[in-house]
């Protein structure tokens, strides 16, 4: 039996208990591939509002900052919700767990499409609230530049400093066809550039993408051991109302991964990852009625059940 080095287990060897991570969505972010800089009308499978329960406040959301914006009039109303929805989690965290040390996770959008001053702000002020040891910064490899790098790097002297990037795959007919706005070039240039300055990086991957076979998706976890990625997530494709991928659905153009084949290749996924690889995620779903397909995906509790009954039989202890 060999226990897999998940979060959880990285973590306690570090620092000799619990991290946990406060997911935090600010008004103004958004994407350049939802603005226009890079394409429009975002990926084909997102509907942000769906992977951000944090952020409800719509009527406020009508600037939206990019690297070029000159002001950011939204800068107090954005570090307001930061310590909002930070001591909200924090607190729920500690009375269920009695948690104590938490990385601030910017999860929604694109957490580094913004002038370099508005994120110092509130990257620092993040790690001045009360039990934070660092951050985990959810982006993009096409939205990071060298001055936020050589920040971040800075950083690192004195916190847990993790960058998120959205990988979901490595092939460029996938990439283009949902409508992703980069190629595989842009993640390896950066990807390396981040590794040189000394940051920690996790990669997203999505397994059950449109038009990929079960060979395509295990490319993308050799593509995570080559690049020497520190961390990754692995989640599948499932299909929420207000998508182009809906759409996709609906006109029977597109159909979702079966739990059966997704196991199947979460399982053959850690056999071939690299061992000091900490994984964050085998699985994700949501349980509301923006959810259209696959079921299986409505119900995380049965998911992680079956993927651990199944990595078992294959002697690995999530």
């Amino acid at each position: 039996m060999r226990e897999i080095l998940t979060a959880g287990r990285y973590f306690r060897k570090k620092y000799g208990e619990n991290v946990y991570k406060t997911p935090i969505s600010l008004i103004g972010f958004t994407c350049p591939n939802i603005d226009g800089r890079v394409a429009k009308g975002g990926c084909s499978f997102c509907e942000n509002e769906s992977f951000s329960p944090n952020l409800k406040e719509k009527t406020s959301r009508k600037f939206y900052l990019n690297p070029d914006s000159l002001t950011n009039p939204l800068l107090e109303q954005q570090l307001l919700q930061l310590k909002t929805q930070y001591n909200s989690t924090k607190n729920k965290l500690s009375k269920k767990f009695n948690a104590k040390k938490f990385l601030v996770y910017f999860q929604s959008f694109t957490n580094t499409y913004a002038p370099l001053p508005t994120l110092k702000t509130l990257y620092s002020q993040a790690l001045k609230l009360d039990g934070a040891i660092g951050l985990s910064i959810g982006t993009r490899t096409d939205s990071i530049n060298d001055q936020t790098l050589e920040y971040l790097a800075q950083l690192t002297k004195n916190y847990e400093i993790w960058i998120e990037y959205g990988i979901q795959t490595v092939y460029n007919k996938t990439l283009n066809r949902i409508n992703r706005g980069h190629d595989v070039k842009n993640m390896e240039y950066w990807i390396k550039k981040t590794k040189e300055y000394g940051l920690k990086i996790c990669g997203h991957l999505i397994f059950g993408l449109p038009g990929e076979n079960q060979e395509m998706m295990l490319d993308s976890v050799k593509f995570v051991n080559d690049m020497k990625l520190d961390s990754i997530k692995i989640h599948p494709m499932y299909v929420t109302k207000n998508t182009a991928l809906a759409i996709e659905y609906k006109n029977n153009k597109f159909t979702p991964i079966t739990e059966k084949l997704y196991a199947e290749t979460v399982v053959k996924a850690i056999q071939m990852l690299n061992k000091n690889i900490m994984i964050q995620r085998i699985t994700a779903g949501i349980n509301d009625n923006s959810l259209l397909a696959p079921s299986w995906c409505r119900c995380k509790h049965n998911q992680m059940d079956y993927l651990k009954k199944e990595l078992l039989k294959q002697g690995l202890i999530y």
